[in-house]
């Protein structure tokens, strides 16, 4: 049992992340915990959901265990297997069942990247049942009274192949997120990246018109952790035009025409 509080504990938020809040989020994924009920969180790349996830482990003083998922995790890596121990075979628990059984919250990421076939041990968990089925141990976990099941994908990037089944959203309660209000973000951008507010205000700026080149062929806009990432590079010295260009200009894009106008955005800008 030692060893096994040892492994929990491990997942424990020690230090409460920053979270500036936008729209009510924080009370409804309190008032979720609170009734066993699963949430889903629904936005695009880097605009604060896993940060989120981090502050609520942190406010409802339970360890998180997250999982980013791929199109390579199979059941056993949520569950667990048996493996060789010297001349045993032992059975280890997976991120799932660790979670289930000491009451932690666990957050799968990105969801739809892992197969169908995995995504649907979840259901037991995300209803009235609230078990686990170990089909290799002929066992069901009932899940610990803080167990909390928590998902998160960024519909702009579903498809045919890579879609959200019906019977997998239908169960959970769905908190969308997206990128903050103009004020919001700053705040963010200068606490994250110790920049002054001139900075983060231009950086916020160029975050809302790279943003709106979406309508343009842009596939994704600039993520809030991006804007991040420049102010750090400013803050260390680096030139506006040059830390842009690295921090928001080349990771979202290879087109060469969309790096010209948002060049050209960074130079009105800074």
């Amino acid at each position: 049992m030692k060893g096994q509080e040892t492994d929990i504990e491990q997942y424990r938020v020690r230090d409460e992340p920053f979270y500036e809040e936008v729209n009510g989020e924080v009370g409804l994924a309190t008032l979720a915990a609170a009734h066993h009920l699963p949430v889903m969180l629904k936005g695009p790349t880097g605009c604060g959901k896993t940060r989120f996830v981090q502050h609520m482990a942190y406010r409802l003083g339970r360890p998180l265990i997250t999982v980013a998922c791929h199109e390579d995790l199979t059941a056993s890596d949520l569950v667990g297997r048996y493996l060789l121990k010297g001349e045993d075979t032992v059975w280890i628990d997976g991120p799932l069942t660790l979670g289930v059984k000491h009451g932690a919250i666990v957050y799968l990421d990105e969801i739809v990247e892992a197969r169908k076939d995995t995504t649907v041990i979840v259901h037991p968990l995300s209803d009235d049942r609230r078990f686990l089925p170990l089909e290799k141990r002929g066992r069901i976990v009932e899940a610990a009274d803080d167990f909390m099941l928590v998902i998160s994908y960024n519909p702009g990037y579903q498809s045919v192949l890579k879609e959200l089944k019906q019977s997998t959203r239908q169960r959970f309660l769905a908190i969308e997120f997206t990128y903050p209000p103009a004020g919001i973000e700053t705040t963010i951008i200068r606490h994250e990246a110790g920049v002054s507010a001139e900075v983060a205000q231009k950086l916020v700026k160029l975050g809302g018109k790279v943003r709106s080149l979406r309508s343009h062929g842009l596939e994704e806009g600039v993520s809030t952790r991006l804007l991040i990432y420049a102010g750090a590079l400013i803050r260390q010295g680096v030139a506006p035009e040059r830390a842009c260009d690295t921090a928001v200009i080349q990771p979202i894009t290879d087109d060469a025409d969309m790096h010209r106008s948002m060049r050209e955005l960074v130079k009105a800008i800074f």
